[in-house]
C-alpha cells in the first residue's frame, strides 16, 4: 500500500490510470463537506438543533409529522442551492472526459456533481433537490408551495416528499445495479471521501477488487478501507484530484 505524504504520485499509479478503459469512482459526504455542507449527521444547526436527523429521515417520521419532515428537506434544499462544486468535483468531471468508460457513483444527494459537469452520476440514495409523489413515485417539479401545508400532488392527491432514500428504505435497484455492475467491470476505483461503513456501498471497494481493479482510496481520514486499499492518498479531495489530474497530464 502507498501513502504519499505530498502529491508526488507512485509511478505505477499514474501508468495503471492512463492505462485505464473504464475507471469508476464512490464519493461519500467528505467530497460535498468542502463545499461547505454538512454531512447528514452534523446538518443540525439552528432551529433544528434539538432533532436527531435519523429521527426526520425515515418513512415512519413522515407520517407521523409530514409537515416537520418536509420542512426540514426544504432548510436543507436552501443550503444545497447555496453551494457550489468545488474543486474536487470539477476535476471528476474533467477525468470523466479523460477515459474511454466512466462511472461515478455517488452516496451525496446535493446534486453538486451534475453541477460540475457531471454526466447521469449514479445516485444511490437520491437526491435532495427533486420531490416527488409519497403514493406513485413520480417525479414532481412544479407544485403549489404553501408555508402552513405539505404539498399534494396534483395527480392523486397524495403528499409530496423529497427523492432521497430514507432509513427504514431499500436503495433504487436500478442505481444499486448499476453500481454493481462499475464495480465488476472498472479497471481502477477510485473512493473519494466517503467513511467507507455505509453498506451496501461500501462493499463495492472489496467487489472491484475482487474482480481485478485497483482501489486508490482519497481521504485525509484513516477508514476501514485504507487498510486494504491498494494506494491511499492522504488528503482532501480539492487538493488531491486535480493534482492527480496535473499528474496525468
Amino acid at each position: 500500500m502507498a501513502t504519499p505524504s505530498s502529491f508526488e504520485f507512485d509511478g505505477d499509479l499514474i501508468a495503471a490510470l492512463r492505462d485505464a478503459r473504464f475507471i469508476a469512482v464512490l464519493t461519500g459526504a467528505g467530497i460535498s463537506a468542502e463545499s461547505g455542507l454538512a454531512t447528514f449527521r452534523d446538518a443540525q444547526t439552528g432551529l433544528w438543533a434539538r432533532f436527531d436527523p435519523r429521527e426526520l429521515a425515515t418513512p415512519s417520521a413522515f407520517a407521523r409529522n409530514p409537515k416537520l419532515v418536509w420542512d426540514w428537506y426544504a432548510w436543507r434544499r436552501e443550503h444545497v442551492a447555496a453551494a457550489r462544486p468545488n474543486a474536487g468535483h470539477l476535476a471528476l468531471a474533467e477525468l470523466e472526459q479523460r477515459v474511454p468508460e466512466f462511472a461515478l457513483i455517488t452516496q451525496n444527494v446535493d446534486g453538486l456533481h451534475q453541477r460540475a459537469g457531471s454526466r447521469n452520476p449514479i445516485e444511490l440514495h437520491g437526491n435532495i433537490t427533486r420531490v416527488k409523489c409519497s403514493r406513485e413515485g413520480a417525479i414532481v417539479r412544479h407544485w403549489d408551495a404553501r408555508p402552513d401545508a405539505v404539498p399534494h400532488c396534483a395527480n392523486c392527491g397524495a403528499l409530496l416528499r423529497p427523492d432521497v432514500v430514507w432509513f427504514e428504505e431499500m436503495l433504487p435497484e436500478q442505481a444499486l445495479a448499476a453500481a454493481d455492475d462499475a464495480a465488476r467491470r472498472c479497471n481502477v476505483l477510485l473512493v473519494v471521501g466517503t467513511s467507507a461503513e455505509v453498506y451496501p456501498a461500501a462493499a463495492l471497494p472489496a467487489l472491484a477488487q475482487r474482480s481485478g481493479a485497483i482501489i486508490v482510496e482519497i481521504n485525509p481520514n484513516a477508514t476501514p478501507l485504507s487498510a486494504t486499499a491498494d494506494y491511499v492518498l492522504r488528503g482532501a479531495a480539492g487538493v488531491v484530484l486535480p493534482a492527480l489530474l496535473a499528474a496525468l497530464d
